[in-house]
């Protein structure tokens, strides 16, 4: 009998050092603002005082908001390793089906781009224009992308679709696509049709398994 998958979460590996803990205050502080507002309008004196420190300080670490930003993408990418080494685990999946996998992850995905928005946001402008940004971010999506990938082409045959590989790549860009730019690029805030994250992740399950031609094994 399948066995329940243990529920999926947010992994945030621990970075104790001494040296680590005033940079962690500052990222800590930075990015509980950023729930309330852009990164646009987050002010380094708020950092500051949100971190229970001083601007000098702030600037003694950091060189600017752009090297904030960096900080921060970088312990977003080691949480963002983290999370899919464990979520993409195949022991976590074993008895699953695609259409649960699918079932679990896309929910999972779309509460990460919802809570990290405004972050996400902000990495997203500067990548266009930052090399550093863009690789890092690239890596993430094609570790999450490829692992997730190799999860469902162990199941198909429950593919419908005459080329799977082909099917699997595309089905994943594709949602991957629609969540950065209704979420990150801020799509939802044109649409005609007002969707909840619930109908975000619905229609999202039914337009991949259509696509793949998923049928029970």
């Amino acid at each position: 009998m399948p066995t329940t998958p243990r529920p999926l979460e947010w992994i945030r590996p621990p970075r104790q050092a001494r040296t680590l803990r005033s940079l962690e205050r500052f990222l800590d502080a930075a990015e509980h603002l950023l729930h309330e507002k852009p990164f646009e309008d987050v002010h380094v004196a708020e950092i500051a005082r949100r971190a229970d420190s001083s601007v000098a300080a702030f600037y003694r670490r950091f060189a600017d908001k752009n090297a904030l930003l960096h900080a921060l993408h970088e312990r977003r990418c080691e949480q963002a390793l983290a999370t899919a080494q464990s979520a993409l685990d195949p022991q976590r999946w074993e008895g699953s089906s695609i259409k649960e996998i699918l079932s679990e992850g896309f929910p999972f995905l779309v509460d990460i781009f919802r809570n990290q928005e405004s972050l996400d946001r902000a990495i997203h402008q500067r990548a266009l224009s930052d090399a550093t940004l863009w690789e890092a971010a690239v890596r993430i999506r094609r570790v999450s992308l490829n692992g997730l990938a190799e999860l469902m082409l162990e199941r198909r045959n429950e593919i419908g679709h005459p080329d799977p590989p082909l099917a699997v790549s595309f089905a994943l860009v594709q949602a991957m696509a629609l969540l950065t730019e209704y979420y990150t690029v801020g799509l939802r805030e044109i649409e005609r049709v007002p969707m909840s994250d619930a109908t975000v992740v619905q229609q999202l399950l039914a337009s991949c398994l259509a696509y793949l031609d998923w049928h029970e094994a």
